[in-house]
């Protein structure tokens, strides 16, 4: 059972509950085992995932059928299950409800699809700071900020905060070109594209105009207590042993820190000055962190991204003792 708000944001909500709530007491019927209770503009909702996410789908056909007529009625909530299941929510039916993360945009879901990702969802649960260590193309990131923008969603903390150390750039910005913005976008955008998976453009706009999401390069994450906040470090394999330490120590009341990296893909200058794995060393089995070690079994992408994994796996070997990798 999981606990989620629903914002009616741009309508009036007579609009949607009909006169003395009658439109969404016969909505609210045909989901016997969740609680529904609507103040204002919001709508408490308690059930199982895949019920919650249903209910959603339902609210936003009848705004979309309020925007063709002048006023709803008890028909207008019925048809809405007359009509069979669409594709859509056949796949949502046949779902693995835990795998179940958070509903994205244009209906897409956004799921654990591999032992290692649903692991990190199990682990997320009971500890305050997780380590999600991998190969690329194994949806470490993207699983960690599903999370995040789940935690939003539901309430669980008032800010998002998505940060990455600026390599590329030597943290030192001002020889490039535009605002400060402009000059971070490039290094920051795999983080922007899966936002824009799980929140639309525009809302995911007045988030970051409000500050509840935040993007930002690590440097700028020192002096900071960050409380009731979502925080994901990403590429934390370019970190020094003191950067992350200087993250780490942000860490706030009500906070869940995520901290992703691929030990094979440092880009510092010496790879030896990368502080990731004597970082999870000298801390992962404290209580309350967890680390999950990702494989080229949770790798997502094109199946050759296995293969290429694997292919430079055995180049290092190759490198390191001299031998043979068959």
């Amino acid at each position: 059972m999981i606990e989620k708000r629903l914002q009616l944001n741009e309508i009036d909500p007579v609009d949607i509950y009909g006169i003395n709530n009658r439109l969404l007491d016969r909505l609210s019927s045909f989901f016997p085992k969740m609680k529904i209770v609507a103040r204002g503009t919001e709508i408490y909702l308690k059930g199982s995932t895949k019920d919650i996410h249903l209910f959603e789908k339902r609210i936003e056909s009848l705004i979309e059928i309020r925007g063709k007529k002048s006023r709803l009625n008890e028909d207008d909530v019925n048809k809405l299950f007359e009509s069979p299941m669409t594709q859509h929510e056949e796949r949502v039916d046949n779902l693995q409800d835990n795998d179940i993360i958070v509903s994205g945009t244009e209906g897409k879901i956004i799921r654990a699809r591999t032992k290692n990702q649903r692991r990190l969802v199990e682990c997320y649960a009971v500890s305050d700071l997780l380590f999600a260590l991998g190969p690329a193309g194994t949806g470490k990131t993207y699983t960690a900020i599903a999370l995040a923008v789940r935690a939003l969603k539901n309430k669980e903390v008032k800010r998002l905060i998505l940060t990455r150390p600026a390599v590329e750039a030597g943290e030192r910005l001002g020889f490039l070109p535009g605002d400060m913005k402009e000059k971070l976008d490039p290094y920051l955008q795999p983080l922007y594209d899966a936002l824009k998976d799980m929140i639309p453009a525009r809302r995911l706009a007045e988030l970051m105009d409000e500050g509840i999401i935040q993007i930002a390069p690590l440097a700028f994450m020192r002096g900071r207590t960050l409380e009731s906040a979502f925080v994901i470090l990403d590429e934390a394999q370019n970190t020094t042993m003191a950067q992350l330490k200087m993250f780490l120590t942000r860490m706030g009341n009500n906070s869940k820190f995520i901290v992703t990296g691929d030990a094979t893909q440092v880009d510092l200058p010496k790879k030896s000055d990368s502080g990731l794995l004597r970082g999870v060393e000298m801390i992962g089995k404290i209580e309350g962190v967890s680390v999950i070690n990702f494989e080229k079994c949770d790798i997502v992408r094109h199946p050759l991204v296995t293969q290429i994994v694997k292919a430079f796996e055995c180049h290092d070997e190759q490198n390191d003792k001299s031998g043979n990798c068959s």
